[in-house]
């Protein structure tokens, strides 16, 4: 079934908006909007499985960790990933040495807990031991190390991030790189060899512009890849598309608050 096209002023944020939101790995957003809630959550989660297909148990794993952890409405995982890049009050990097080898730009595990504490985004060490590995899956954080990367590796992603003096860690390249949002045209026979798990009408969001246009999406997994073709042609060739793998995927509210 077609989605219709939904036609809206820029500044009316009155109607009901079924968004889902996704930032990729070069923190690209994109925000697609379906015609029903259950659509729209849908499309949520078969990217989310998408993106850790070959992984069993992890989607499971990372419902659950989100569930077990509940950050407050008005604070989301990039407000503090934000405060901690803050120049005067969040976390500053600085070389450290792990096994005789020195890694510039990192900081310690414990560290990180202590400032989540102090800056209220945790009430226990626990609190802040979930929180970050939740950074870690979401793609904010990076482990530098064999004691960090080997937590990585443990298999439980609630065990993923370590409380720890000899734990480093640094910010992912991919939430420090910011470039011009453009539409990946170019595509290779890998990128479409993935198995389709999912596809249908979504209005997408414009870059520019900001208007909305109705677009058939295609999901595919194994390498994980969403492309968007336009109905009104003929040619069964993606007007565009992306990779998948790094992504972090937000199905949001009418407040625009993720779920």
């Amino acid at each position: 079934m077609r989605c219709p096209a939904r036609r809206r002023h820029p500044d009316q944020l009155s109607l009901p908006q079924l968004l889902i939101k996704l930032k990729t790995r070069t923190s690209t957003e994109y925000f697609l909007e379906a015609c029903s809630r259950e659509e729209r959550d849908a499309w949520a989660f078969e990217i989310t499985g998408a993106i850790h297909a070959g992984q069993p148990g992890k989607v499971q794993q990372l419902h659950v960790l989100r569930t077990s952890f509940k950050l407050p409405p008005h604070i989301s995982l990039h407000r503090i990933v934000d405060k901690m890049r803050d120049s005067s009050s969040g976390i500053r990097p600085s070389p450290n040495v792990e096994q005789g080898s020195t890694y510039k730009k990192t900081f310690l595990g414990s560290s990180l807990v202590d400032w989540l504490l102090s800056n209220a985004f945790a009430a226990s060490r626990l609190e802040a031991v979930t929180l970050g590995s939740m950074l870690l899956e979401e793609n904010f954080l990076r482990p530098v190390g064999a004691r960090s990367m080997g937590a990585v590796r443990s298999g439980d992603l609630a065990e993923h991030f370590l409380d720890d003096s000899t734990a480093l860690y640094t910010f992912a390249e991919s939430y420090k790189k910011k470039v011009a949002p453009k539409e990946e045209i170019s595509l290779s026979s890998m990128d479409l060899s993935g198995e389709v798990v999912k596809q249908g009408y979504l209005s997408k969001q414009g870059h520019k512009r900001k208007n909305w246009k109705v677009r058939r999406f295609v999901l595919r997994r194994e390498p994980a890849f969403l492309h968007y073709y336009d109905p009104s042609k003929e040619e069964n060739r993606p007007v565009g598309g992306f990779s998948l793998r790094g992504s972090l995927v937000s199905a949001l509210e009418d407040n625009g608050v993720p779920t």
